[in-house]
């Protein structure tokens, strides 16, 4: 009985070790086929499916296998953080401190930082691409995030209050390039270049905390803000702006590592039509700002108590790189203190045929940032003609030297106090640029149009007291067309619709 009943269990946990090793097999090679078929799928995306699976915060190494991963890399750079971030501190400080105040916007008096400070976590990068793009040169990619605990506070002041104002949870996601030019002499690297490339489009994110007192007490502080370190960053970090250091005391030519103008946009701002009104009574008083580059902005004069304005405007702006940048247009509404934003809508210039007029009616958009639209309210519509001619070598040259005459100009402005700070925009009064070789020939010489821009801040100074005492004075500057030299990224625009 006992043989028997042990035989009987032995089949039994047979034909139970069987059937399980039968089915773990079946599950393994279930399990093998499906990976089989997820590493086919994934291999068969592209960059465009990736970023919709994972987001913008993907690596860059994950669907470009030339971005190597480097770890040791991160390991020797959260040694050295500390020393690092001390160091880079006071730099970082000086070289940034001057942008705020150039950028800042007119309803802000002051921005500048009370406190900078680093912090201890280190950024982390993802990947590093290099390569040789030009002779004489090395190219590389730098994948670059960063979660860090930087303690800013920046010190902002308005014409109705002052408040510190902390910046906390800062995050920055960006591809960084930097390009060593090659020298014969040690240290064999004359001069670097670095700059922000602008695809993928650099991510900076942070929150804006009132230091004992609350944001209400300066209302859109924290637009203007976004806006300044937008501004800054595609104004001046964004390729193809970039930033070159000589290195090592060799004497080198760095004329051709530094961006040049391509070509000259001459637009012609026609008119809009159904414009969201702002004001409680009567109309709003639009008038448009037009720019490539935040630097370099242009205005049209104001068209009172009018929903369907004709301006019929011309501005010559100057572009350094049509594939990048775009035209960007803005509509306000003047009013005392600070003016209203109507519409805003940007215009790829890699739309635009060199040497042929365009005309477009482009739809306004309340924010670029499609996420931030709160109001989905049509607000109207520009219409422009626009013309993209290329420069010639001798037109660059021009160019970048009227470029550097205008910041110039800007700034004296900026220190008799005609304009509150260099990035804000010129009408035809206050135009600096001079007659340079083909691109400006209606504009006037410094001296004239300092002479200018006094007349017009009179007149604008007039037209704002009259208009609070229920009249309105006109100011005595002739009103011309202005002239420029600017760039951005490429963002979407509003929908560009040639009439």
């Amino acid at each position: 009985m006992g043989l028997i009943s042990g035989l009987f269990l032995g089949i039994v946990f047979g034909i139970g070790l069987m059937a399980g090793w039968k089915h773990m097999m079946q599950y393994r090679s279930t399990k093998r086929v499906a990976k089989a078929m997820d590493i086919k799928l994934l291999g068969s995306l592209n960059r465009d499916d990736l970023k919709k699976i994972c987001g913008d915060n993907f690596p860059d190494w994950i669907s470009f296998p030339a971005f190597e991963q480097v770890k040791w890399l991160n390991k020797q750079l959260s040694k050295l953080w500390p020393f690092v971030a001390e160091a880079a501190q006071a730099v970082v400080k000086e070289s940034v401190e001057p942008l705020l105040e150039d950028y800042r916007p007119a309803g802000i008096t002051s921005l500048k930082f009370n406190k900078f400070s680093l912090g201890t976590v280190p950024p982390k990068i993802e990947g590093i691409r290099v390569q040789s793009l030009k002779q004489g040169q090395i190219t590389m990619d730098i994948d670059l995030r960063w979660c860090g605990d930087p303690s800013i506070i920046l010190g902002v002041e308005a014409l109705v209050a002052s408040i510190p104002i902390q910046l906390k949870d800062l995050e920055v996601y960006t591809v960084i390039r930097v390009i060593f030019q090659l020298a014969e002499e040690i240290p064999c690297i004359s001069a670097v270049v670095i700059a922000l490339l602008s695809e993928p489009k650099p991510k900076i994110e942070y929150i804006l905390k009132a230091v004992g007192g609350s944001l209400t007490a300066l209302p859109g502080v924290s637009d203007m803000i976004d806006d300044t370190v937008q501004s800054i960053v595609t104004d001046m970090l964004q390729w193809p702006h970039r930033i070159v250091v000589p290195l090592g005391g060799i004497p080198v030519d760095i004329s051709e590592l530094e961006l040049r103008p391509q070509g000259k946009l001459t637009v012609t701002v026609v008119k809009a039509n159904d414009l969201k009104n702002m004001e409680m009574i009567g109309k709003s008083d639009p008038y448009a700002i037009v720019y490539v580059r935040p630097m370099f902005k242009v205005k049209t004069q104001v068209i009172d108590n009018n929903l369907n304005p004709v301006w019929n405007q011309t501005f010559d702006l100057i572009a350094e790189d049509k594939e990048t940048q775009s035209l960007t247009l803005e509509v306000f509404d003047k009013d005392i203190g600070q003016d209203k934003r109507l519409g805003r809508v940007k215009l790829a210039l890699n739309e635009l045929e060199a040497e042929t007029w365009m005309e477009l009616e482009l739809r306004l958009l309340s924010s670029f940032d499609t996420l931030k639209v709160k109001d989905k309210n049509d607000r109207g519509s520009i219409t422009i003609k626009v013309l993209y001619h290329e420069l010639n070598k001798e037109e660059q040259l021009a160019a970048l030297e009227e470029e550097k005459k205008i910041i110039e100009e800007r700034k004296k402005l900026k220190e008799a106090g005609v304009i509150g700070s260099t990035m804000d925009a010129l009408d035809g009064a206050t135009s600096l640029v001079g007659s340079g070789v083909g691109l400006v020939g209606t504009g006037v010489g410094a001296g004239v149009g300092l002479v200018g821009s006094g007349l017009g801040a009179v007149g604008t100074g007039l037209s704002k007291a009259g208009r609070f005492m229920g009249r309105t004075i006109t100011g005595q500057s002739s009103k011309r067309s202005g002239n420029t030299t600017p760039v951005s990224s490429v963002q979407e625009n509003g929908g560009a619709k040639p009439l």
